[in-house]
């Protein structure tokens, strides 16, 4: 992963991007006969008639069209789960996972997909489900495409290198990836990885608007970064596997899918580096509600309530006066999956590690554990900086089922309540 990437910048524009000179066509989409002898695909990511502002597609000019692929078998993934039918039934209460451990054996990241929650259903276009995943081997005559959501990765581990049809992405921790619904692409690794996976099967992430923050703040357009065509030239066949209606399948091809010479359109993938994120926080009192972190949105049907929320908690400074600085103890509509990157998430110090997740859902009380309620209660409240840190969460506001390996792959912390017992009847009249 030596070489270094090129980019285009921008989220939602009309990227023009092309490996040989002369490959796009100009003033038409589709010509008789395009340049080179390549052929003329459109990837779309809404319907036809969705409004202009909304309407998601891309052309790409390639040397063999993606039909060129042999027929589809079933392939088994033990872990790998879809949509609310296939959660598990679980008691109201707040769950906390350790840090899975990255297999011995040969793991790409397909291989490596753990499906810790779901709810929904890809086929109504509706929720999500977080993965973990878990990889120590690069897919090499391998590609990945999901036809029932699009995929935010969050590498918590190692670093990534991510091969698209429209192009290359070097993602690191600290850093995210979106790639499309419906587009082909390889994951190879520089040693052992693990991250999150948010796999959306609504609405596609957008920007969330600003309302009275105004034109600037939180994540910005120019940030998100998409690739530059690039092209295998390396002969050979391809294994595709493909997530279709919750189950994967796998095809052989005599060719690479990653054959695409040029591309136009605002259907992409895009990296973006959560330290370009601007946070927004209280200078005077009260901590303010966590929406002032939501990086990307896909929202449903009623407006204000996302189908799922990405929402982070970078480093920051704290300075509100006369104020209870963490989060306070609340039971939300909105369901919570949270995963920590690095550092110490300043409401759980006592075991919420790096690589671990927690699962809060709606309704499920929660908050600062008993150490962090008491030392933010007596803490002197000088201006202070939380460093070396970054959290996130997928917020929905659908109820989020545990799977089989949630609840019994031998990570959930059954102990995990204990962090509030504590915290005693203060009362005096």
């Amino acid at each position: 992963m030596s070489e270094a990437l090129n980019y285009q910048a921008g989220f939602g524009n009309q990227h023009v991007t092309e490996a040989v000179a002369g490959s796009l066509p100009v003033g038409r989409n589709s010509p008789q006969q395009v340049a080179h002898g390549l052929y003329a695909e459109l990837l779309s990511g809404a319907a036809f008639t969705a409004p202009r502002a909304e309407n998601l597609r891309t052309w790409m000019y390639r040397r063999q069209p993606s039909v060129v692929v042999g027929s589809y078998q079933p392939l088994s993934h033990d872990f790998l789960k879809t949509g609310a039918a296939e959660g598990q039934a679980a008691p109201p209460d707040p769950l906390r996972w350790a840090p899975s451990a990255i297999p011995e054996a040969r793991s790409d990241f397909v291989a490596g997909l753990r499906t810790l929650v779901v709810n929904g259903d890809p086929d109504a276009q509706v929720g999500m489900a977080a993965h973990l995943y878990l990889a120590n081997a690069s897919m090499e005559r391998s590609a990945f495409v999901n036809a029932d959501g699009e995929l935010l990765i969050v590498p918590q581990q190692g670093a990534l290198r991510i091969t698209t049809e429209l192009g290359r992405l070097d993602v690191k921790p600290g850093e995210i990836a979106l790639i499309p619904r419906g587009l082909a692409f390889k994951v190879a690794v520089d040693g052992p990885s693990r991250g999150y996976i948010c796999e959306n099967y609504g609405a596609p992430f957008r920007l969330p608007e600003l309302g009275p923050i105004g034109s600037n703040g939180l994540a910005n357009p120019r940030d998100f970064l998409a690739p530059v065509a690039h092209f295998e030239a390396e002969a050979g066949a391809y294994e595709i596997i493909k997530k279709f209606g919750g189950k994967l399948w796998r095809a052989e091809q005599g060719h690479t899918p990653f054959n695409v010479v040029a591309w136009h359109g605002n259907l992409t993938p895009y990296k973006y580096d959560t330290a370009h994120f601007m946070t927004i926080g209280s200078i005077s009192f009260d901590h303010p509600d966590p929406s002032i972190f939501t990086v990307l949105t896909s929202p449903s049907d009623t407006a204000g309530w996302a189908n799922v929320d990405f929402v982070i908690f970078p480093p920051r400074w704290m300075v509100a006066e006369d104020t209870f600085r963490p989060p306070w103890y609340h039971r939300n509509v909105m369901s919570e999956f949270m995963g920590l990157v690095l550092g110490q998430y300043d409401a759980k110090p006592e075991g919420f590690k790096p690589g671990g997740s927690s699962l809060h859902n709606a309704y499920v009380p929660h908050g600062p554990d008993t150490e962090a309620f008491a030392k933010a209660s007596s803490v002197d409240l000088a201006p202070h900086k939380l460093d070396h840190t970054l959290a996130f969460m997928f917020e929905t506001r659908w109820r989020l089922l545990p799977t089989e390996f949630a609840l019994n792959g031998g990570a959930l912390e059954t102990s995990y309540v204990q962090c509030w017992s504590g915290l005693q009847d203060r009362f005096s009249a």
